[in-house]
């Protein structure tokens, strides 16, 4: 058998862009020039910014088995659930972000400038919000839309000395949006089809 080219494209480098949006907001239009995206995101689009360590996206399929007396081995694989997701800790601390974190609530502000006073008051329990979000890569060749996510992981910020920064760590899982798929990947070029 002759050797075959082993492949080397499609290298995914770099944490990229992390983004949020109200639920139904407009997505990207991916507007792509150059081989690049060159649209910006819809105004709706708030950049999340930094994180400690970048994100992971997650798909977990549920699986049952299907068995029988008569054979040793599984005779089928039957899906039972999903749950997709994106995991990352923010490392900057603002009451927008915590109000990302915790679905929701109010910020109210008196004053301006250096004398702004601001108020964070956490959602009551079964008033949570959902979020849109959206990431995109460093390459700018590839974008993820989550259109409809709920952060359901224990925020547990830690004050600590030294270099270790507060964060506000987040488990996003996407739920079923009428007329949606869970999420949207999308990537340009031949090499990343």
């Amino acid at each position: 058998m002759p050797a075959i080219t082993v492949p080397t494209t499609g290298l995914a480098l770099g944490p990229g862009y992390l983004y949020y949006a109200p639920l139904g907001s407009d997505i990207p239009t991916n507007t792509v020039t150059s081989g690049l995206f060159s649209d910006t995101w819809p105004a709706a689009w708030k950049p999340i910014g930094i994180t400690k360590e970048g994100h992971e996206f997650s798909v977990e399929p549920d699986t049952d088995n299907v068995e029988v007396a008569e054979f040793l081995d599984v005779l089928a694989y039957v899906t039972t659930g999903r749950e997709i997701g994106m995991s990352f800790e923010i490392a900057r601390i603002t009451l927008s972000l915590e109000k990302v974190a915790m679905n929701g609530g109010t910020i109210t502000s008196t004053g301006a400038g250096a004398d702004q006073l601001n108020e964070y008051t956490p959602p009551e329990i079964g008033e949570e919000v959902r979020i849109m979000l959206g990431w995109e890569s460093t390459s700018l060749k590839e974008r993820l839309v989550l259109p409809k996510a709920f952060q359901q992981g224990n925020v547990t910020t830690a004050r600590q000395k030294g270099a270790d920064n507060a964060t506000l760590p987040v488990e996003f899982r996407c739920e079923r949006l009428d007329g949606s798929p869970p999420y949207f990947h999308w990537t340009i070029g031949t090499d990343l089809a």
